[in-house]
This record gives C-alpha cells, sequence and structure tokens, in this order.
C-alpha cells in the first residue's frame, strides 16, 4: 500500500474486493465445492483486508490531527450504518432470487463507490499529501 499510495489503494483493493464477491456467485452456481468455497473464502478475506488497511488509511487522513481519536470514531461509526441496513435487505433478497442474484447484485453496488472514488481522486491525493488545509480556530 505504502508504493501503490492512498488512492491506487483503495481503487484497486475496491476492484478487488468487488471481485471477490463473484467466487461467492460461482461458488452458489456450481454447488457444493470443498475446493471453490475455499478458494472464495481466501480470496473474500485476502482482499477484504487489504480493502480495509487503505479504507482505514484513508479515514486517517480525512482526520485533523487535533481531534483524531472522535473524528475517526465517528468516521468509522458512520461507514458502518451501511451494515445495520443491509442485513435485513440482504436476507429478503436471497429469499426471492437466491445466493446467486445476492452476490451479482453486491458486486453491481461496489461499482457506484468505485466510481465516487475516480472522481474524488484529486480530493484523495491532496489528503494524502497533506496539502488540504485544516481549519484553524483563532484564539
Amino acid at each position: 500500500m505504502v508504493r501503490l499510495k492512498l488512492f491506487k489503494s483503495l481503487l484497486l483493493f475496491g476492484v478487488f474486493q468487488a471481485i471477490s464477491i463473484l467466487t461467492y456467485m460461482w461458488l452458489a452456481i456450481v454447488g457444493k465445492s470443498y475446493a471453490l468455497m475455499v478458494v472464495a473464502i481466501v480470496l473474500e478475506n485476502l482482499c477484504g483486508g487489504m480493502g480495509t488497511a487503505a479504507f482505514v488509511a484513508l479515514l486517517m487522513a480525512l482526520c485533523d490531527s487535533r481531534y483524531t481519536a472522535t473524528q475517526f470514531a465517528l468516521l468509522s461509526a458512520l461507514a458502518a450504518i451501511g451494515r445495520v441496513f443491509v442485513g435485513p435487505i440482504a436476507g429478503m433478497m436471497v429469499e426471492h432470487f437466491g445466493w446467486a442474484e445476492l452476490y451479482w447484485w453486491s458486486f453491481v453496488f461496489a461499482i457506484p463507490g468505485l466510481v465516487l472514488l475516480v472522481c474524488l481522486q484529486k480530493r484523495v491525493n491532496l489528503d494524502e499529501l497533506g496539502v488540504v488545509k485544516q481549519p484553524t480556530t483563532k484564539d
């Protein structure tokens, strides 16, 4: 990640995470396959770990050094809100459409986030370099 820098890491690892979801779709289509299940789990955990490392680096880059703990806690809590709402919807999708369809839509829903990241490339690069001016307080 250090070599790739923040933006490239976020984009590449995000693409890896999206693609790793497709291995679960493949498993759902193929059926019971121990080898494919191992591949899907290992790939998804590896890609998820890389994506999480890049995302934590982004959150830290967004934090003002004076309020790092508070801002990081709030940003990470905000990032976790999606899981609360997606869980019940995912269960209903599986019930109506099946696992393969759920994984396909999970992959598709990852694409807007990657597009948004590309749109915010300049901002991410500026944050990484510390160029973005942090608000200062006047005494």
